[in-house]
């Protein structure tokens, strides 16, 4: 008997989008390395490719997240 047991079916209102099929699916239907998620709503997952966009973006620009020091070029 194993000690863990697969999740095959995502709880009611749990949405997720589906990176392989670029689909939303309500419930894990694709493995967890295919997916974004879980998110409140359908719409929520709709947009996930958007917010990942956006947070990219704010990643990309965020200070906190570069080692190079004020006055200090990225180049070297």
């Amino acid at each position: 008997m194993p000690l863990f047991k697969k999740r095959t079916v995502g709880k009611p209102g749990e949405w997720f989008y589906c990176l392989e099929h670029q689909k939303v699916e309500e419930g894990p239907e694709c493995p967890a390395k295919d997916r974004f998620g879980p998110y409140a709503s359908r719409q929520e997952a709709q947009h996930a490719m958007e917010t990942a966009r956006e947070r990219n973006l704010q990643w990309e620009n965020d200070p906190r997240w570069h080692d190079t020091a004020a006055g200090e070029s990225e180049e070297g």
